[in-house]
């Protein structure tokens, strides 16, 4: 039984409030109390940060049918390099994850790329045509561990509420991208005062706090567990926030990206910053910074949405929304929020580890002796500057490149074994 000591780190553990310098231990791939017998290998982990693996809850990771932006080895190594043993694969895919064969397959393809562990998130509705709803209890036999129709709102109130319902009775999540369809068709940015100077057709904030309101009285409906995706708006914290005083059972996620960015970036008209839903003003990002440190948002995730060049190099009204972020989200989160002192490295890794876990019903995100071995050892004062072209994923679309950051993994354990080492795969 090999047995791996990681020493002398200041070891965070928000699962349990725990903070201090000390030895990990772990034996078999589980984490395991101090032995005494001289350990197999040792990790000098003086100066950083020992964490529970980092999990991002939503990841879209090409696979099948869009390989050029992404595959599922590709992105599960990405994953490595920022950080993470776990993600979830969103299903919004050619053809999406609606069926048990389609679950099993990208459970199949994480395994054979052996590097972090990938959950695959189920469809809401068969082909996400938000008509009919899939083999809920079948996805599951797959392996899905929530349900979502990726970028598709579902606009049909009958179906989302169906959805809760079967949903709820396998105790999962359903994750919506709260957003009213016919308010965005054919939007750009974030509808105000720059989308009318720069002339680009805006998305209303009303957009998303219609859908909110609406999701979260279809939760408290039906006590299902709703999970609103990328937040972006002052008003949707604020509702969210009340539901949960009330009891309904009703979470949200935020992104880096709308913490640091706001819809001022697009005055070049670079497509780069052209995420859905949009980079808000700063009334609205300094609502979701209160919304994080208040518990309101109980995650934090990158919204991987990685595009090959030739999708970006377009006019910005023809280029696809999205950033690939997987591998810059740690850095991001520390400028965005340790540096101002809005949250602690504890406050933030309960939003990279307890917080993703519980969302997807993993049995992760702590350092508690018997748990898997997923650990994650981060440099905090290391500065380094973004370089899309040195991205492990197969896409380099990111508004950061050439920004100098602070913070990154330096040592990525997987199920016990260290998969990332140094800035390399193992």
């Amino acid at each position: 039984m090999s047995t791996l000591r990681i020493k002398a780190g200041r070891v965070i553990d928000p699962s349990r409030g725990v903070d201090e310098t000390t030895d990990v231990w772990i034996e078999d791939g589980r984490i395991a109390e101090d032995s005494g017998r001289d350990a197999d290998e040792t990790i000098d982990a003086q100066g950083l940060i020992v964490s529970p693996g980092l999990i991002d809850a939503r990841v879209w990771l090409g696979e099948p049918g869009q390989e050029e932006d992404e595959t599922i080895a590709s992105g599960a190594a990405a994953a490595l390099a920022g950080g993470f043993t776990s993600v979830g694969a969103m299903p919004d895919l050619q053809p999406p994850v609606d069926n048990r064969a389609a679950a099993e397959f990208i459970v199949l393809q994480a395994k054979r790329a052996g590097h972090c562990q990938v959950f695959p998130i189920g469809t809401v509705t068969k082909r996400r045509e938000g008509e009919e709803l899939a083999e809920i209890g079948q996805l599951i036999d797959g392996g899905a561990v929530a349900f979502t129709d990726g970028k598709q709102a579902i606009a049909n109130a009958e179906i989302m509420r169906r959805a809760l319902q079967y949903a709820g009775m396998w105790n999962r999540a359903v994750l919506h991208h709260p957003q009213v369809p016919e308010l965005v068709t054919g939007g750009v940015m974030h509808e105000g005062r720059h989308s009318t100077v720069l002339g680009l057709r805006g998305m209303p904030v009303a957009a998303e706090e219609i859908m909110v309101r609406r999701d979260i009285a279809l939760a408290e409906l039906t006590g299902g567990r709703v999970h609103l995706m990328a937040i972006s708006s002052k008003n949707s914290v604020d509702e969210i926030r009340q539901a949960q005083c009330r009891g309904v059972r009703v979470s949200a996620d935020v992104t880096p990206h709308h913490l640091l960015l706001t819809d001022e970036s697009l005055r070049g008209y670079d497509s780069r910053y052209k995420v859905d839903p949009p980079l808000r003003t700063s009334v609205h990002q300094t609502a979701l910074i209160e919304g994080l440190k208040d518990g309101t948002i109980g995650v934090i995730c990158s919204d991987h949405q990685p595009h090959a060049e030739e999708k970006t190099v377009r006019e910005i009204d023809q280029a696809p929304f999205g950033i690939s972020g997987i591998e810059t989200l740690l850095p991001i989160c520390v400028e965005a929020l340790i540096a101002p002192g809005h949250l602690n490295w504890s406050e933030l890794l309960q939003k990279l580890t307890v917080g993703p876990a519980e969302l997807l019903g993993l049995k992760k995100g702590t350092l508690a002796s018997g748990a898997d071995a997923d650990v994650t050892l981060i440099d905090p004062a290391a500065e380094w500057v973004i370089d899309s072209t040195q991205f492990v994923s197969r896409s380099s679309n990111t508004p950061f490149h050439g920004r100098r950051v602070r913070a990154r993994s330096v040592a990525v354990i997987v199920r016990g074994e260290v998969k990332f080492r140094a800035g390399r795969a193992e």
